[in-house]
């Protein structure tokens, strides 16, 4: 029996998804540290119900998404963390478990006709995020395919068998890695996922690649349930997506950063925010052709629900 697309049976009956934001910038709000290589992975660690309650309070803003803790969250980074390799797989299916408790908790209390029941997107983050190095803005890895392969594979097993609504590839930064987890993809059939990429600019990934080459690809797969953008500068979101809309017909889907700029060699955010928000800018998205909106690194509930007050 054919697995229905999650992305398109919500867009089927509602305009927009609206995601969650930033879950780094969240548990750090609640205290949390997280300077580590495991980034907000080591919560899990040693206080996985905040995960939960960040969870939770992206629903309650008005997410119709949740993103898992497990963008970092690997197998060999638990490894080196001392951790054996069965207790690092239940950690990363720990991320699921705790996002769809938040949101069957929600749902419960909160039930509304007026969006749907929210999804739990399993974050696949990129080799370079392993790597804590900065390099999934860059995305020249120098390693193989098989490497890459090796390195993705029996996460996205242990997400999907989790129960996860949708896997997440995001802050893809090279064609190269993008066309991997394709490939992996098509092991687990039935399984859809997004496929959402750092930029370099406007018109290109990180890695130098155009983005309409970016969407012809994803268009050779049918599990791509939509592509976009994710943990970029607003200003370079609308162009982007122009340059996505005239390639595929596939949802786009974006969620950059507050307007702050990152620097991976100290790990630190220079600058105000834009003058931009991600409310301000939403619309003009939508109009663009994007379908997910939602906020990446430095963005809070509070930027989901401004946005969520435009569109309920």
């Amino acid at each position: 029996m054919k697995k229905t697309n999650p992305i398109d049976a919500v867009l089927q009956e509602h305009s927009l998804i609206l995601l969650d934001g930033a879950m780094a910038t969240e548990l750090e709000s609640y205290g949390c540290n997280l300077d580590d290589p495991l980034w907000s992975a080591r919560v899990l660690l040693e206080n996985p119900q905040l995960i939960y309650q960040v969870h939770l309070d992206y629903f309650q803003a008005g997410a119709d998404c949740a993103i898992t803790a497990s963008y970092q969250a690997t197998v060999e980074g638990f490894i080196k963390r001392g951790l054996q390799e069965e207790e690092a797989l239940e950690l990363i299916k720990k991320t699921v478990v705790l996002a769809k408790s938040a949101r069957d908790d929600f749902w419960q209390e909160e039930q509304q006709l007026v969006r749907p029941k929210p999804l739990v997107a399993a974050s696949v983050g990129p080799y370079g995020a392993f790597l804590a190095d900065g390099s999934e803005y860059v995305g020249n890895y120098g390693v193989s395919d098989n490497l890459l392969k090796d390195f993705h594979r029996q996460r996205m097993a242990v997400l999907i068998e989790a129960g996860a609504d949708i896997l997440a590839f995001e802050t893809i930064p090279s064609l190269q890695e993008a066309k991997v987890l394709i490939s992996l993809l098509q092991e687990f059939p039935g399984t859809y996922a997004w496929l959402s990429f750092s930029l370099k600019d406007e018109r290109s990934i990180s890695d130098g690649t155009l983005l309409q080459e970016c969407a012809e690809l994803a268009n050779e797969c049918e599990q791509i349930a939509a592509v976009g953008l994710n943990c970029a500068p607003l200003d370079y979101v609308t162009e982007a997506i122009s340059n996505l809309r005239n390639h595929t017909e596939k949802p786009i889907i974006v969620y950059p950063n507050s307007g702050e700029t990152y620097d991976p060699e100290t790990k630190t955010w220079h600058g105000k925010e834009s003058c931009n928000t991600l409310e301000s800018k939403s619309i003009e998205w939508y109009e663009a052709g994007a379908r997910l909106i939602g906020g990446c690194c430095r963005t809070s509930p509070r930027d989901i629900e401004a946005i969520a007050g435009k569109w309920r």
